[in-house]
């Protein structure tokens, strides 16, 4: 080899290296992740501001017991049931296409949840922002799967992107109780058009698109399977925690486990399936969608019940409330912060199972619960949940993304976020029958109405309507007892909510026994070579 050979041979190492260096540290990188974060935060403050304007719109729209609970319940069932298709659907059309389509329809949804006339306007309107919404979190995830190929940076970008998921749960009500302080209730959708227009107008230019190379045709068949299993389980669970088993309830659950148990089926005969089934072979993979099932699971009962503890049993208002929770929220940003530098100086397991029992210890804490309990002590128990969660879900999110490959990123990120709703479903249906069912039981005052005896039976918010009804004696009366099965109720939900996060604290240490978060950079797929010119 000539020595201008193998000079020019050196120059041109040096350029493949460096270009390698700027796909593999793209530039625009974190002004990117900025992008998805508004995504993110957008979906979560969208879950839980509803609940706070849900006593305006009923005395607005007047719905139906049941078209109320409609209202409430199929915006979270369509999600669930779309997350693998949409996750799936990411992957051959490209996650950036599919993202910004999705921001727009949610926007646009938003403003018809906004002025809808009717509850079957609002009904209608909120499956649709469901259908919406079931596009942004897998593409969020898969995205920065894909943007991010240091794995160091990978982690650092997780826990942002779970931080903001976190911070939008806490501010949702916040914003929430500002908003209906001061506009009517559809002002907390419109809040939903500005962010999607950044969202949609930087992520234009900042993000890039991403998708699976050979990704075989879309199978009508297993959306349609997935879609029905997981809303008929879904749907039967919460339905039986609020009326009992029923024929009609059974059925649902019936049609669920047939159509899911055909969609497993389906993916293993298939060539090109929705949701490879072989992902589940992977011990960290499985392990980490468990701790994330079990753990919202033993969390979201709790967290649903708490809202009320705070406005109904201790009478703060919807802000102060919502101001209340906001050392978990704390706890969980800054958690995510360090969880992969965390469970690379000890170990993944260490870290998951250590923030699920200290979650699991915080919890029982409130097996100790009453009415006139300090604030002190309840901040001092959200705050170690939120640190506890915060540690455990940026960690499990990184093994699920670095446990597939990049190509099959947005449906492994939709088997999370199932596996989210899926055990908040379990956790509200389940635990809330143990409040439920303890709170029926509260013995009567003495002379109350019969009707007005069992509006207060079921549930506290009814309580406290009917003790305007009746003498203020009998009020204070009425008010103390349902109050006192409240908190009981509560209270014992706790503890089987502390039991489950400790269990998956157990489960989380043996599942994920050697599991590793990457160290090395990915070598992105090299550019192809130019063909040699004599």
């Amino acid at each position: 080899m000539t020595g201008t050979d193998r000079t020019a041979k050196v120059a041109t190492g040096k350029a493949r290296a460096t270009e390698l260096t700027d796909v593999t540290h793209r530039p625009g990188r974190w002004l990117a992740l900025s992008v998805l974060v508004l995504a993110v935060l957008l979906v979560a403050v969208d879950a839980t501001v509803l609940g706070l304007a849900t006593p305006f719109l009923s005395e607005d729209l007047e719905p139906s017991g049941t078209q109320l609970l409609w209202i409430g319940d199929i915006y979270s069932f369509v999600i669930a049931g779309l997350l693998v298709s949409m996750g799936s659907l990411g992957d051959r059309i490209g996650r950036k296409k599919l993202l910004l389509t999705g921001a727009v329809a949610f926007g646009a949804v938003s403003v018809i949840n906004a002025y809808a006339t009717s509850p079957e306007m609002m009904i209608v309107a909120r499956a649709l922002l469901g259908v919406a919404g079931a596009t942004l979190m897998p593409a969020t995830l898969a995205l920065i799967r894909n943007i991010f190929h240091d794995p160091r940076e990978r982690s650092l970008a997780i826990g942002i992107w779970g931080a903001a998921a976190s911070a939008g749960a806490a501010v949702g009500p916040v914003v929430g109780g500002f908003l209906l302080e001061h506009f009517w209730w559809g002002s907390v959708f419109l809040i939903n058009l500005p962010v999607m227009a950044v969202l949609v107008v930087v992520g234009v230019r900042l993000l890039p698109e991403s998708k699976n190379p050979a990704p075989g045709p879309w199978d009508v068949a297993s959306v349609v399977l997935s879609l029905v299993g997981i809303v008929g389980i879904v749907y039967a669970i919460k339905e039986a925690a609020a009326y009992g088993l029923r024929w009609d309830i059974a059925a649902a659950a019936v049609i669920g486990v047939v159509a899911l148990t055909g969609f497993v089926r389906r993916q293993l005969r298939i060539r090109h399936p929705l949701l490879d089934m072989r992902l589940f072979r992977n011990r960290g993979f499985s392990g980490a969608v468990l701790a994330d099932l079990l753990t919202i699971f033993g969390l979201s009962g709790l967290v649903f019940f708490l809202s009320q503890y705070l406005q109904l049993v201790q009478g703060r208002g919807p802000l102060e409330a919502g101001l209340a929770e906001l050392p978990a929220a704390v706890g969980a940003v800054t958690a995510g912060l360090l969880a992969g530098r965390a469970a690379r100086r000890f170990s993944v397991r260490l870290v998951v199972a250590g923030g699920l029992a200290s979650v699991g210890l915080a919890t029982a804490a409130l097996v100790a619960l009453t009415e006139h309990t300090g604030y002190p002590m309840l901040g001092a128990v959200l705050l170690v949940v939120g640190v506890g969660a915060g540690f455990s879900f940026t960690v499990t999110a990184d093994v699920i993304l670095s446990s597939v490959p990049k190509e099959q990123a947005g449906a492994a990120s939709a088997v999370s976020e199932t596996a989210y709703e899926l055990g908040a479903a379990l956790g509200i249906a389940l635990l809330g029958s143990i409040v439920t069912g303890v709170y029926r039981g509260f013995p009567t005052p003495r002379d109350v109405p019969a009707g007005t005896a069992d509006a207060a039976h079921e549930s506290l918010g009814g309580a406290v309507e009917a003790a305007g009804t009746v003498p203020a004696h009998q009020a204070a009366e009425l008010l103390a007892a349902a109050r006192d099965a409240f908190v009981d109720g509560l209270s014992i939900a706790a503890g089987a909510g502390a039991a489950v996060l400790l269990a998956a604290s157990v489960a989380a240490w043996f599942l994920l026994r050697g599991q590793k978060l990457a160290d090395h950079t990915e070598t992105p797929a090299a550019p192809p070579a130019l063909p040699h010119r004599p």
